[in-house]
């Protein structure tokens, strides 16, 4: 790399992360680390209209929750500080004027209606009015007046904007790291403004002076910015400085079709598209995340990370330190990504076996607790340690294992219906084998009743179903003389005896 390399993730406070922009922090933070280089985090709030309460620390708290923290942010490592845009806004129109002054620029005093009705104007002839070098001329700007008269009209307190001057008769021929070559018609652009009538600068021209300062090395970036680089391209030219290296990601796509994953497809589809649970403070309007659904960090950075990258080989589960040291930006595909919310909860299930015990046990207890069940949680870590492997969630683990908590109220019907006119005889028996157990261990039941079977000749069908419907209730769970080791031989007893009565 010519220079450090330093990359940045650049949200608007306007809501919650949706997980398209996680995805695109993933990227900036795993090129930075794989680079040795700063990734920083810059708030982009010139849009005030937009602003949403909460927003920003909920953006802060993601990033955190994650495990992709920024290097640099606002109350860290303030190095190139602000790092919000609102608190920076009295540097753009010194950029802004620059730009005027070397004739890029120009000043605009179109009224809102008076656009509208080009607009209108152009759509009743079948076009698309455009605001470039075709109109510019014809219109209210500092291009058709003298320069007295615009300077009349700005001491007068007159309302305007700046608009960038697009060269004409230009093809630009701009690299992206991920799409290649790419070649853009100077004709075909608008004069977009960079400067608004409230005194705050458009995202197009706040976003490079602060890359510039903040020494920007690559700008890795969603695709719907694509259209963008030629402006972005050509403002750096017009400012004197070198542009930054840019990469456009690939899209993330709906389970279902090519539309992009919008914020309003989680809930509605079934799954979650933020990080976070958000609730609206406008709308009041609630919407679910990936924390409070249960999902395990690393699970969904992995996920998201093979969503439109791969490291050529077949491996799918990377801890983050591995996802570092193999990211490359060349291997981003151009096509789209689709969501797939099973392989999703597919990650989580790897990442939920790969906890120990110990930590799963803690997290279960308190959903253990709020049932009104309280046992020793190194009980509590062994069934854990039985289960777990069934499991996609921490929040599962208590249907895969009420049996050993609470004796079971009622006996599955399918299963029931194999309960034969002498397997309560059979059972009463086993009740008796099971009392004069000494050594209460799982290896040591499961040989004494073997030993039993064979000694009397009596099939595995016509005891270990009828055993595990008595102790679970259904025939599911672990290896049968686990659980008659961890529920205990009077416990055992009882449900025999129980489903001896009932069945």
């Amino acid at each position: 790399m010519s220079k450090p390399v330093r990359v940045r993730f650049a949200p608007s406070p306007t809501g919650p992360l949706h997980i398209g922009g996680v995805r695109t922090a993933l990227f900036n933070y795993l090129f930075a680390k794989k680079h040795g280089g700063t990734f920083y985090l810059r708030i982009e709030d010139t849009d005030q209209n937009r602003f949403v309460p909460g927003a920003e620390a909920y953006i802060m708290e993601a990033l955190e929750w994650l495990g992709i923290a920024p290097d640099e942010t606002i109350g860290k490592n303030e190095k190139f500080g602000p790092y919000r845009q609102s608190e920076r806004k009295e540097l753009y129109k010194g950029y802004a004027d620059q730009l005027i002054n070397s004739g890029w620029a120009y000043y605009a005093f179109d009224t809102a209606e008076s656009l509208d009705n080009l607009r209108k104007t152009a759509e009743q002839d079948g076009k698309t009015f455009i605001y470039n070098h075709t109109v510019r001329e014809q219109l209210d700007n500092s291009l058709t007046h003298s320069a007295e008269k615009v300077a009349e009209r700005i001491n007068n307190g007159e309302e305007y904007v700046i608009r960038f001057k697009t060269p004409v008769g230009e093809t630009l021929h701009l690299n992206d790291i991920i799409r290649g070559d790419i070649k853009f018609d100077t004709n075909l652009l608008d004069d977009k403004v960079l400067f608004k009538s409230d005194g705050m600068p458009t995202y197009h021209l706040a976003n490079i002076v602060d890359d510039h300062l903040m020494e920007t090395s690559h700008v890795i970036r969603g695709e719907e910015w694509l259209p963008s680089l030629p402006l972005h391209e050509l403002l750096y030219k017009a400012f004197g400085w070198e542009a930054p290296k840019f990469a456009h990601l690939p899209l993330i796509l709906k389970p279902v079709g090519n539309g992009k994953l919008s914020k309003r497809d989680g809930d509605k589809l079934g799954f979650p598209v933020f990080p976070l649970d958000w609730n609206d403070p406008v709308s009041g309007e609630k919407s679910s995340g990936y924390r409070e659904k249960g999902f395990f960090p690393g699970a969904v950075v992995n996920f998201l990370a093979l969503l439109g990258w791969n490291d050529g080989t077949d491996q799918e589960l990377f801890t983050l330190d591995e996802l570092v040291a193999k990211f490359d930006l060349g291997r981003v595909h151009k096509a789209g990504a689709k969501f797939d919310p099973e392989k999703n909860k597919w990650f989580n299930h790897h990442y939920l076996v790969q906890q120990s015990d110990a930590s799963l046990a803690l997290a279960f207890d308190g959903i253990l607790k709020e049932k009104g069940i309280n046992k020793d949680i190194a009980y509590v870590e062994k069934v854990v340690g039985l289960v777990k492997e069934r499991a996609t969630f921490v929040t599962d683990l208590y249907d895969l294992s009420d049996f050993f908590f609470v004796a079971p109220a009622t006996y599955d019907e399918k299963a029931a219906k194999n309960w034969k006119e002498d397997t309560g005889s059979i059972m009463q028996e086993l009740v008796s084998v099971v009392e004069n157990i000494g050594d209460f261990t799982s290896v040591n039941i499961e040989t004494i009743v073997k030993d039993w079977m064979a000694k009397n000749e009596i099939g595995m069908g016509k005891v270990m179903q009828p055993f595990r419907l008595s102790l679970v209730g259904a025939l599911k769970g672990p290896h049968l003389f686990d659980i008659v080791e961890m529920i205990g031989k009077e416990e055992t007893v009882q449900r025999i005896q129980k489903a001896i009565s009932t069945l």
